[in-house]
């Protein structure tokens, strides 16, 4: 209260009033609204953001609460250091929001401290989880890298074919050529190959000594478009030459977009009459390569095909059940693509079908002879009684032969169904037919040798 209190006041205290040396909240010679209050001296210490934000949230609120919150040595002034004291928390309060407006300007630090993600559980133990390691990467040609095309593709030597021009290749496997055309017809919606000749083909390799004539081959051609081999042409067997002329024409339907995609794929065969039909070479051609509305003709070199024998065809059967009456019922439908037996005109094959019981021939019965076709359609069926007691016991024998009337039929292809199938397609087709009783069961298969028949199957040992 006296006058070295008020110096002190004055030098030491940072918010003095001018006009009467006295401490702002206790100033009342001068009534300062909120815009005429002036900052003296360095700004305080930065005020945390929690803070401001609480004293706006207050200040927004309602005015008559600032009084009820003042402290309790301030309510029990007199009114009018009451309203002095009001008049300097307004005062504080607009301090406050000028200062905190200033730190709202200032940037924000780019310093960002990032720690590891805790993930917790109430009442289990937490876990920190690390950032992990990333793997490395792989571009795509690094990917495709690992693989190696040789094994996919259809030889284990193409890879050196695309390299090597027709020249090349003559000269190296010494096969001989082929010469061919192709043209599709937008018209009709088909693909035309036209085989037209071939030359210096090698003469044949005896494996046995049953062969009639060592010095010259009896060469055909068979026309197929990749992936599909089943649905395959074959030109007529040009005896006793290795310069052959064949000018035959096959047409195969298949749209135009699907016939940019495919594989031409042309084999010569060595016709054998006495033994299985070697193969020669083979020639193949991507038709997305050339132009098939314009077509064009080629000569390309035989290479070495990974087939060496010929497939002897398929037969289509339907096998069905009957358990009330006891009968199996066998349908002969159709066969496809069957070995050649007779050069001049394809063959004339039958199928023969044999009951066996065990170990036991039990019935023989044959379907009719097809005249002058490799492509035969039967459509014949048969019945055979067969207890059902005994129905597990039973084996059908399936031999297919080409008619031969100068001496005994030609053996083209066998298989066996039933107890002792020569493979998983046969047994796949038996155990059909006994889940499925009263309906007919369809399955095409394939033909086999002979030998390989009576190698994994007795019942082929007690048919002739």
């Amino acid at each position: 209260q006296g006058l070295l209190a008020r110096i002190s006041d004055l030098l030491l205290c940072r918010w003095t009033c001018r006009n009467c040396c006295q401490k702002c909240f206790d100033c009342s010679c001068c009534q300062t609204n909120e815009d005429e209050v002036e900052i003296l001296g360095p700004f305080p210490a930065q005020t945390p953001a929690w803070l401001i934000s609480s004293q706006n949230e207050d200040k927004d609120g309602d005015s008559d609460n600032t009084i009820s919150e003042l402290p309790p040595t301030l309510q029990d002034v007199s009114p009018d250091r009451r309203r002095s004291s009001s008049d300097a928390s307004r005062s504080t309060y607009s301090l406050t929001r000028r200062i905190s407006s200033l730190e709202s300007r200032r940037p924000s630090s780019p310093l960002i401290d990032i720690k590891p993600i805790e993930f917790g559980i109430i009442g289990a133990k937490k876990e920190i989880v690390q950032p992990t390691i990333l793997r490395k990467t792989y571009t795509p040609d690094d990917y495709f890298r690992k693989f190696e095309p040789r094994l996919y593709s259809l030889d284990s030597n193409s890879d050196d074919m695309d390299s090597l021009t027709d020249e090349e290749i003559l000269s190296k496997y010494q096969l001989g050529m082929l010469h061919f055309s192709t043209q599709y017809d937008l018209l009709h919606n088909y693909l035309i190959v036209r085989v037209i000749e071939a030359k210096d083909l090698p003469p044949p390799i005896s494996y046995d000594g049953s062969r009639q004539d060592m010095a010259h081959s009896n060469p055909y051609v068979k026309i197929c478009l990749l992936p599909d081999q089943k649905n395959s042409k074959q030109t007529g067997v040009k005896r006793k030459t290795q310069n052959p002329v064949f000018e035959e024409r096959y047409t195969f339907e298949i749209p135009f977009l699907e016939a940019q995609r495919r594989t031409l794929l042309l084999t010569v065969v060595d016709f054998d009459k006495f033994s299985r039909h070697c193969v020669i070479g083979k020639v193949s051609m991507p038709l997305s390569d050339v132009d098939l509305v314009k077509g064009g003709h080629w000569w390309k070199a035989l290479v070495p095909s990974s087939q060496n024998e010929v497939e002897l065809g398929e037969l289509l059967l339907s096998l069905n059940y009957l358990p009330s009456a006891g009968r199996l019922n066998v349908d002969i439908i159709r066969a496809k693509q069957l070995l050649q037996t007779d050069m001049s005109q394809g063959s004339d094959p039958f199928v023969k079908i044999q009951l066996v019981h065990g170990l036991k021939l039990t019935k023989t019965k044959k379907t009719s002879c097809m005249r002058g076709t490799i492509d035969p359609f039967y459509n014949e069926s048969f019945s055979f009684k067969v207890p059902q007691e005994e129905l597990e016991n039973a084996s059908l024998v399936f031999t297919v032969y080409g008619h031969n009337v100068k001496s005994s039929n030609d053996f083209i292809g066998r298989i066996v169904i039933g107890q002792y199938s020569t493979g998983a397609p046969e047994s796949n087709h038996w155990r059909r037919m006994l889940n499925a009783h009263r309906t007919a069961v369809e399955q095409w298969h394939s033909l086999r040798s002979r030998e390989e028949c009576d190698r994994v199957s007795p019942a082929s040992l007690e048919v002739t």
